[in-house]
């Protein structure tokens, strides 16, 4: 982890609203370059909207997203400049289905970022090779597990050079023992000085990974700090009691 006090990502009271629901009612938190925030709390308590709001996904209907010092909710801003910068991991790994491996690590690169095919190709590779998946570069994705095209994912989204990487729940669809080997991915790449935001149900892996640790429910930031504060020293009642389910499993 190479945290700095570059300021990547700023969200300033950021709402989203599905009619009269109120998902999200007042969100600020930043990102500084190289630091690994990740975001906890119930279901349904807003987290996996926050990441959907930042990579316009979804769009917030109050509030303000800074990236590096510009409000890209602002009329005129370029977004495709912001979406070609943030990558992100979908829980259901969102691969096509109709593509190889190293086709689905190549599409966007030369898509998006006009890479040519060699280049695309060769860093597919690279990538594809960090995260063990190099031996299946012919494989479909119904060929693979579920941990695998997880990987896969991965090596896709840090193939188009991302400024921040966001991961929703990266392994909530996974069978327990795979969950292990997306996890230690995820682990390498946090030395890497990759600036991630990760929304997860992992708690020792938060606890372990995070610069700082972002406690989401009812769509409000209840408690945030750094990892042994918030997860041994939680000071709100309700992030005492929502811990409070995962100290038996000693994280």
């Amino acid at each position: 982890m190479t945290e700095s006090n570059e300021k990547i990502l700023s969200l300033k009271h950021m709402q989203k609203s599905f009619g009269d629901h109120k998902v999200l009612r007042d969100i600020s938190f930043d990102v500084n370059k190289g630091e690994i925030v990740t975001i906890i709390g119930p279901s349904g308590g807003g987290k996996s909207t926050t990441l959907r709001c930042i990579n316009l996904l979804e769009e917030p209907t109050g509030g303000e997203i800074d990236f590096h010092g510009e409000n890209i909710l602002a009329p005129g801003y370029d977004r495709n400049k912001f979406r070609a910068k943030v990558g992100m991991v979908f829980q259901q790994f969102d691969l096509f289905e109709n593509k190889n491996v190293l086709q689905n690590c190549m599409i966007g690169q030369e898509l998006v970022l006009k890479r040519s095919k060699e280049e695309a190709k060769k860093i597919a590779m690279t990538n594809l090779k960090k995260v063990g998946m190099e031996p299946f570069i012919n494989a479909k994705p119904n060929q693979l597990s579920g941990g695998q095209q997880q990987r896969v994912a991965i090596a896709r989204a840090i193939s188009m050079n991302p400024e921040v990487l966001l991961f929703d729940e990266p392994t909530s669809a996974l069978d327990p023992e795979m969950v292990g080997e997306v996890l230690d991915v995820m682990q390498k790449l946090a030395t890497t000085g990759l600036t991630m935001v990760i929304v997860t149900h992992e708690m020792g892996f938060a606890k372990q990974i995070s610069d700082n640790v972002l406690f989401i429910n009812d769509g409000v930031i209840t408690e945030q700090g750094k990892p042994e504060e918030l997860f041994d020293h939680p000071k709100n009642e309700k992030t005492q009691k929502f811990l409070s389910n995962f100290r038996k499993m000693d994280f």
